[in-house]
């Protein structure tokens, strides 16, 4: 089986990658043009704004000369990423030379949001209960994060039955869970590889496999897209009535409470969400490492593994490519060995995976040391990688006793017109080809005698 590979991709990715009439339709919302403008690379957000006020096209010679020799593949990532979002608009001149004009639609509403400010996308609630304090929302959120993954773990291990949503099901089994028949579902090699990401790009894949199979929900990716953009523009910590939602609205903020994005609460007679970092931050690039958390793990020369946290997550993270020893309230010790690293390996997660979450997960007392995870650790892990990939197992038949050497050589040219042929002693008339072509190979024979 391949190996599947998890991208995380943003929001802008998917923005991109929308019609051109749905692209127009969401530039008519201010703040996702705003929230659009967060996202370019530097360079050009300075082309937008500095064009933002200018009616006409603008050469592509005038734009190469505001930006510096060196800095020539920068210039040509901001045109592209701007062209792909039809932002910028393609025109040629009678030169033939490109010219690039700004989407008028996406223009006009920056314009005005810039210059006249914008009302809110929702009115936060006057009178409601205690709010939880903004302390009290992250934990929420890193609670219902770690919550939703153990969830993961659990379903491929089979331990309880998952109590996700259908939509959230349907995003774990496009890559990340497997099931046959009435088997329980378990982890893909794309699975495992999802649990070693760190949260932001864990995150972006979610929010990407649930716009990418709205459509089976019935529901438009481009009006999903614009509600999610919109919610990055809500304040963290305050209420939102759910009654100012859509149907659509509502079913997407009961999936995204289930993520720790958002928080609902029930009153006497209404009931609202309260945002928490997770959703206000989806407007930010993956490139942002603001948001990243402080790490817990120190690895010793000798292989011990010591983890300062209390996590059941973390634990069952660590399990996944090494042994865990003992648990204390505070504190997870285990080893890297080679038997729970070739466990590792055969689940598809690879050295380089590992080698990065102990990197990205350092303790902030070695993190600063270079390098954070010693080195004969790191080359010892590589090793037994390269140790089990060295022999590849093929499954093969093996043939002798032919009864001449003209059936001996035809039947070795037959399997290599069939691309099977593994080996072959030409002197003891013995072959070896692969199992595909066992079946062919008996019907060639038999028609040899």
């Amino acid at each position: 089986m391949p190996q599947v590979r998890i991208i995380a991709k943003n929001f802008m990715d998917m923005v991109a990658s929308l019609p051109a009439m749905k692209l127009d339709r969401l530039y008519q919302n201010a703040f996702i043009c705003e929230a659009i403008l967060r996202s370019l690379p530097p360079l050009a957000k300075k082309y937008v704004v500095q064009i933002l006020f200018f009616d006409g096209p603008v050469s592509g010679k005038l734009l190469e000369q505001w930006v510096l020799a060196d800095a020539v593949t920068k210039h040509r990532v901001a045109i592209d990423r701007l062209i792909q979002l039809r932002i910028f608009i393609e025109v040629s001149d009678k030169k033939r030379e490109s010219s690039y004009k700004l989407n008028q639609t996406f223009q006009a509403n920056l314009r005005k949001h810039l210059t006249n400010g914008g009302v809110l996308p929702r009115e936060t609630m006057a009178a409601v209960v205690k709010l939880p304090s903004l302390e009290e929302l992250d934990t929420y959120a890193l609670e219902q994060w770690e919550c939703f993954l153990l969830l993961l773990i659990s379903s491929g291990q089979a331990e309880k039955p998952s109590s996700l949503s259908s939509s959230m099901m349907k995003i774990f089994q496009r890559g990340l869970l497997s099931q046959r028949d009435r088997d329980a579902p378990r982890l893909t090699e794309g699975g495992f590889q999802f649990l070693l990401m760190d949260t932001n790009a864990q995150l972006w894949y979610i929010i990407r496999e649930y716009i990418t199979n709205s459509e089976e929900r019935g529901t438009d990716p481009a009006d999903l897209i614009s509600f999610l953009l919109e919610l990055s523009f809500h304040v963290t910590g305050e209420a939102y009535n759910i009654n100012t939602l859509t149907e659509i609205q509502r079913n997407t903020i009961k999936d995204l409470a289930e993520l720790g994005l958002v928080k609902l609460q029930q009153g006497r007679k209404e009931s609202w969400f309260i945002p928490t970092k997770l959703a206000t931050n989806l407007s930010v690039s993956l490139t942002d490492s603001s948001s990243r958390k402080q790490g817990y793990v120190v690895v010793e020369t000798n292989f011990r593994l010591y983890a300062y946290s209390s996590s059941k997550l973390h634990c069952e993270i660590l399990r996944l490519f090494s042994k865990i020893e003992y648990q204390l309230p505070n504190l997870i010790v285990g080893a890297i060995t080679k038997e729970s690293l070739y466990t590792a390996f055969e689940n598809g997660i690879t050295s380089d995976q590992i080698i990065s979450f102990l990197q990205q997960n350092a303790h902030p007392r070695v993190a600063e040391r270079l390098p954070s995870v010693p080195e004969n650790v790191t080359d010892q892990i590589r090793l037994w990688e390269a140790d089990l990939n060295r022999v590849e197992i093929t499954p093969s038949h093996f043939y002798d006793e032919f009864p001449s050497r003209d059936t001996f050589e035809a039947a070795c040219d037959f399997a290599r017109e069939w691309n099977g042929l593994l080996w072959e002693d030409s002197k003891k008339m013995r072959v070896v080809v692969k199992a595909e072509i066992h079946m062919n190979m008996r019907e060639f024979l038999r028609g040899q005698k």
